[in-house]
């Protein structure tokens, strides 16, 4: 298996994704019942977890890409209702948007199929979005932890 730091490192940065994913699940427990929109959130959290320097896990592209994923797959469900068109349209759509404003970021297409395929549940894409800014603090907690990792593993050998 691939380690870039020691267990116990790894295991610390492992504890941000893990926790902030484990919170908008109990958050969704108490507004909502839409959990599987969120499955594309936890991917997220893992990629940048395992990469937080990728240009897929940036703050731009992650919040591009899922925010125009939910935004899209909502609009099509709106438009065309549940079903396998509204994936369809929705999957289309979003790997366009995600092509010209070169954000890629995988998980954005689950979101837009999850968002289409969805039950009809008004506060779901505000709840999305809310979880969405939470994902961005830990893009910010993830490269702080790594700065420091680093910067301690600098000072530890150079004395």
């Amino acid at each position: 298996m691939y380690r870039r730091f020691d267990l116990k490192t790894e295991l610390v940065l492992v504890t941000l994704p893990t926790s902030i994913i484990v919170a908008v699940l109990f958050l969704l427990k108490a507004f909502s019942k839409q959990e599987l929109l969120f499955a594309s959130l936890a991917s997220s959290a893992f990629l940048i977890y395992l990469d937080p320097k990728h240009p897929t896990n940036s703050l731009r592209t992650l919040l591009i890409a899922q925010t125009a994923a939910a935004i899209v797959g909502y609009l099509v469900y709106l438009l065309a209702g549940p079903g396998y068109l509204s994936a369809a349209l929705s999957m289309i759509a979003i790997v366009l948007v995600m092509i010209f404003t070169k954000t890629m970021h995988p998980p954005a297409v689950a979101s837009a199929l999850n968002f289409a395929f969805q039950d009809n549940k008004p506060d779901t894409l505000a709840l999305f979005l809310f979880a969405l800014l939470l994902l961005v603090l830990l893009i910010i907690l993830q490269r702080t932890s790594l700065w420091l990792i680093r910067r301690k593993e600098k000072i530890k050998h150079s004395h």
